[in-house]
């Protein structure tokens, strides 16, 4: 088997206003007045530069093929020129006079280029309008620019920034977490008065750590991590008019028998609003269920232990047909941290008999390994299928 190559593709956008309200001692940059002497070159824009920092102290490792994928002038392109890296500019050009729509702009068309990761550099009011628009399972990173920073979705500095995106880069499990974004009142906060309101939660990459469980009831602590994966599914497995697809192996079995619900070990199962209604189902049952249901769907498999398919070995009911009409964004892996590790940094794998699945699944996706607690892991290509790709 060929060698697998990690790829990554950053979304990349920068607010270039941010912070500028900081040295001017404005409690925050919203103020239209700062920005029009910002625009005027009355005010410096940190933002570029803190975005320049990040860039900088970005570590591409040989195996991994990166892509970043940003937007025309100093929300994105002018920033990165110079870097050796694969650049590729979305179709959105933002206004010379950048607004908050040229940010909910830029971050829709980075979203629609499927990247891996968003990144964005900003305060707390960029941080409003990427939730604004952000689809809620993509992940997004804040590199920290502005005056107020209440949110919870941005690292400490920008080098930190950095560091755990190369992390990402080098293959290491990265924890994913839903963190609130916050802003305040600027007006109250210059009269002394805090008014925090929360706007929503962006799924935002972690450090990954591991956290040993207790023994209780003379359970291993492999059991004890699934029945946290089989709480972390509950609420979508049992939502009213959801159809579940569940792939074979232990640790689907195991999450359905903590589900109350009775599966195979080698078979594909599907239930309805937490009840069974096919076990062992050959590719064409479980279709049919499919396309005779008008409410939600989710697909759960696991991964191979040590070899990391998750599509495409002893799974071959979940058909090209299938996988399309589920579509990637319903898609749920589970794994244990320690089958993880066993794949020593090799990439999930994806072989579903359809070329173009294949290729458009791929990329690091969420797998939920605890109550809570879900990694960022790559989903790759073969470095010969790559190599193919780029052949004229």
């Amino acid at each position: 088997m060929a060698e697998a190559v990690r790829q990554f593709r950053l979304g990349f956008v920068v607010n270039p206003l941010a912070g500028v309200g900081g040295p001017a001692a404005n409690k925050g940059s919203d103020d239209s007045r700062i920005q029009a002497m910002a625009r005027a070159g009355d005010l410096p824009l940190s933002a570029p530069r803190r975005a320049r920092t990040f860039i900088e102290h970005l570590q591409i490792p040989p195996d991994c093929r990166f892509t970043l994928v940003t937007v025309a002038g100093l929300m994105g392109a002018e920033i990165v020129a110079g870097m050796p890296w694969d650049v590729e500019l979305v179709d959105f050009t933002p206004a010379e006079q950048t607004t908050a729509q040229d940010t909910q702009g830029a971050v829709q068309a980075l979203v629609a280029a499927q990247v891996d990761l968003l990144v964005f550099v900003g305060g707390d009011g960029t941080a409003r309008d990427v939730c604004a628009v952000i689809p809620p399972r993509q992940p997004a990173l804040g590199v920290p620019a502005g005056v107020k920073m209440h949110s919870g979705v941005y690292a400490i500095n920008p080098q930190m920034a950095a560091e755990l995106v190369s992390l990402l880069l080098r293959g290491e499990l990265v924890n994913l977490a839903m963190r609130e974004v916050r802003d305040i009142d600027e007006d109250a906060f210059r009269r002394g008065v805090v008014k925090s309101r929360h706007f929503g939660e962006l799924l935002t990459p972690e450090e990954g750590r591991f956290v040993q469980h207790v023994k209780q009831g003379g359970l291993e602590v492999e059991d004890l991590v699934l029945l946290d994966i089989a709480e972390q599914l509950r609420s979508e497995v049992e939502e009213d008019n959801t159809l579940v697809i569940w792939g074979p192996g232990s640790t689907t079995l195991n999450a359905m028998r903590n589900l109350n619900m009775e599966g195979t070990l080698l078979g594909v199962d599907v239930s309805l609003n937490g009840e069974v209604v096919a076990r062992d189902a050959d590719a064409k049952t479980v279709l049919d269920h499919l396309q005779h249901h008008d409410g939600p769907v989710l697909l759960i498999v696991t991964a191979i232990g040590g070899q990391g398919h998750i599509i495409g070995r002893g799974n071959q009911q979940l058909s090209p047909e299938l996988l399309r009409r589920v579509g990637r964004d319903n898609l749920r892996v589970i794994a244990t941290k320690t089958k993880l590790k066993t794949l020593a940094g090799r990439p999930l794998e994806i072989d579903s008999g359809d070329a173009e699945i294949d290729r458009t699944w791929q990329g690091y996706i969420p797998v939920i390994t605890g109550y809570e607690d879900t990694v960022l892991y790559p989903l790759g290509l073969h470095a010969s299928e790559i190599s193919a790709e780029q052949q004229p």
